[in-house]
């Protein structure tokens, strides 16, 4: 058993020089039963926009503050403990912003250590500890409550939520032994494992109050007040706190080892076994069933501060950093100042993307959306589309009547392309060929104001040749959208050499108000995303045709620790989309892209595979077997990996060499936003560092020094 309070913290004030050090001030506050409660409030003495965080100066105060607090409990001077945060945030987790310095592993267990000792200190005070957590808790925020006697929790708080599994971590201060022991082995393997696989979602203060994260849930109106009378309540035995979660003998036999049996079945089809922490989460909720709090802790210290110093959360870091912060502000974007209000926007063509579109652009810009097509079956149907997705979101209660009724009011759909003249911003839906977008265009150019802007969707298209015809070129811009529409964050703007600053500016800024994500790049095929990708699908196609078999294919991929593997990829983008973007690149770069009339012999298929329940791809479809020309050179999983790795390292190389975007960062940036390259890799150029990669292709490093773990 660890003794936390025999442990030399010192090594961690090292890293305590930046933080940004959440504070403990305390007040005694007298219930109405004459008790005294002690109320910490946590607050770094910033607004909301700047949460609370626990790094090393903040649990020594913390664990201070505690430390007199027991004092004064076994005095008599208190009967219970409350800890609560500032205004909307309890605590957003762990700092981590000092991490990359750590010089051993050794002093990054300490960290681990020292959330235990605080944290673990609020089941240790002599009183009942009572958690009012009263907005944002994350991580070490969430810890703060199960360690704790009882908690409270505010009906608006933003989000509750143990994201550590998502940036390569586990919940390491009591989270991973805690919770399944409070809410049961299915509920915990949701909240510790599954959401944050899941683009890291979070709960709603409802939901975790159901799954039995907390024992009472209050309006925000009067929520300390009431959770104040509640632990009073508590207190003096009023109220019978129940927890009809909390697992029994007989799930920790039968239930508790078939959970983690089935749940170790899904990881492994879904994400492969390349990352590592969603396993070492669950061996860790797996061996909470059974054992002490203290060897629980232990077993925490031990895989946290494993993790900490390990690759893939070094490339964790460099991605989180790359989606906190970059992509908040876009390289090369010029001053928003510079754009044009858009009060209108038209969409030409009223198929399932333009559509897609025209709900995105209503619901985040709350203007006037205009489709039209080339015949009012076409335009009714994609009205239709828009009106029942907004008929959806409010059944599910994310619109109410009034908005959604709004919502439909504003979009409006039409063949008079004449309607077009009020517009500020168009952009094209239409067939993925330059001749009929250039028609579209030549249509609405006349019609439009002079400074109304033009966009172009384009997957892989030259948009300056796309624009060849405008009288003015300098208007238009690419604005590539990724499938679905409404989910993936990333837009790729496109620049030509004649593109305007005010068309760039007012595309960055209408991207942001979509609430997207956006990358600047120049006008090169495939721009960043699909040029890659079809990169990664050519070797994979190349391999099949040669005479590999296609799970032999499959499987070579798994060390990239792709959310997809290739084929999956393509039926999912669609192969006729896959054929023409693999074309598109191939006559670009025939020297160094794949393609081959297999690919449409497929696409002309109604099923190309067979796939299991789960999605994974188990062989071709039996048409797909009789059209498919293969060689009789099969390669090596080896083989087919490696060429993968060196030909995305010469080709990224290539990329930044031709200024296709401005630095290495928004490779990879595009990549995690654009096509989910996972955080464990840090996209692509950390982990073709790490596997030798770039060193074969150009004899350097896309990173300088490489990103790895701490020691590597």
């Amino acid at each position: 058993m660890t003794n936390y309070d025999e442990i030399d913290f010192s090594p961690l004030d090292a890293f305590a020089d930046d933080e940004v050090i959440t504070h403990s001030p305390v007040r005694d506050i007298a219930l109405p039963s004459g008790k005294v409660l002690a109320l910490i409030t946590l607050d770094n003495g910033r607004d909301h926009t700047r949460p609370n965080t626990l790094g090393p100066a903040t649990l020594k105060e913390l664990g201070e503050t505690l430390a007199g607090l027991k004092g004064r409990a076994a005095a008599g001077e208190i009967h219970a403990v409350g800890i609560t945060g500032k205004q909307y945030i309890l605590a957003a987790g762990a700092d981590l912003s000092g991490v990359s310095r750590l010089p051993s592993k050794d002093v990054a267990k300490l960290i681990a250590q020292r959330g235990h000792q605080v944290l673990g200190s609020l089941s240790e005070l002599g009183v009942p500890s009572f958690a009012f957590v009263n907005g944002l808790a994350l991580g070490g925020g969430v810890e703060i409550g199960l360690n704790s006697t009882y908690r409270t929790v505010d009906a608006s708080a933003a989000a509750i939520a143990l994201p550590e599994v998502f940036l390569g971590l586990i919940p390491g201060w009591g989270g991973a032994y805690l919770l399944p022991n409070l809410i049961g082995i299915e509920n915990a393997l949701e909240v510790v494992i599954s959401n944050p696989l899941k683009q890291n979602r979070t709960l709603k203060p409802r939901q975790a109050y159901e799954l039995g994260m907390f024992d009472a849930i209050f309006s925000p109106a009067n929520f300390l007040e009431e959770s104040l009378v509640w632990a009073d309540g508590v207190l003096s035995g009023r109220i019978k706190v129940e927890r009809k979660n909390e697992p029994g003998k007989m799930e920790r036999l039968t239930k508790w080892p078939i959970a983690i049996k089935m749940a170790r079945g899904m990881l492994e089809s879904r994400i492969g076994t390349v990352p590592r922490s969603p396993y070492v989460a669950l061996d860790l909720l797996d061996k909470a069933r059974s054992g002490t709090k203290a060897e629980g802790f232990a077993r925490e210290d031990d895989a946290l501060s494993d993790l900490i110093v390990g690759d893939q959360f070094a490339a964790s870091m460099y991605a989180f950093d790359l989606v906190q912060k970059r992509a908040k502000r876009p390289v090369g974007a010029p001053d928003k100042a510079l754009a044009k209000k858009v009060t209108k926007v038209g969409i030409i063509g009223a198929g399932l993307m333009a559509s897609q579109f025209a709900l995105l652009f209503v619901r985040k810009l709350r203007v006037p959306v205009l489709i039209t097509d080339l015949d009012q079956a076409r335009v009714d149907k994609g009205v239709a589309y828009i009106h029942d997705e907004i008929g959806k979101l409010e059944a599910k209660g994310r619109l109410d009547g009034d908005s959604a009724n709004q919502l439909r009011a504003l979009v409006h759909g039409t063949t008079d392309k004449t309607e077009y003249a009020d517009c500020d911003f168009v952009i094209e839906a239409v067939f993925e060929e330059v001749g009929v977008k250039q028609q579209v265009f030549a249509e609405i150019e006349p019609i439009v104001a002079e400074d109304a802007i033009l966009a172009t969707n384009t997957s892989s298209l030259s948009v300056e040749e796309i624009g060849a015809n405008l009288a003015h070129p300098e208007r238009l811009v690419g604005f590539h959208f990724f499938n679905p529409v409404a989910v993936m964050p990333l837009i790729e703007i496109v620049k030509t050499p004649v593109t305007a600053e005010a068309a760039l500016s007012t595309a960055f800024v209408v991207a942001k108000g979509l609430g997207k994500n956006a990358v600047l790049t120049a006008d090169a095929p495939g721009f960043v995303v699909n040029r890659l990708l079809a990169k990664v699908m050519g070797e994979a196609a190349r391999a099949v045709y040669e005479g590999t078999p296609l799970l032999t294919v499959e499987k070579a991929f798994a060390p990239l620790g792709l959310p997809m593997t290739p084929f999956q990829l393509i039926d999912l983008v669609g192969w006729k989309v896959a054929a023409h973007v693999q074309d598109t690149m191939a006559n670009a770069f025939p020297e160094r892209f794949f393609a081959s009339e297999n690919f449409h012999e497929l696409a002309a298929l109604p099923e190309v595979v067979e796939k299991d329940k789960h999605g994974k791809i188990t062989g071709w479809s039996k048409a797909a077997a009789k059209v498919l020309k293969t060689g009789k050179a099969p390669v090596s999983e080896d083989e087919i990996l490696r060429r993968v790795q060196d030909g995305l390292a010469q080709e990224i190389k290539i990329m930044l060499g031709e200024g296709v975007v401005p630095e290495v960062e928004d490779i990879d940036l595009c990549l995690i936003l654009g096509a989910g390259w996972p955080f464990i890799d840090g996209g692509a150029t950390p982990y073709l560092d790490r596997v030798g990669a770039s060193e074969r292709v150009f004899s350097g490093t896309f990173h300088t020094p490489p990103i790895r773990g701490v020691g590597a």
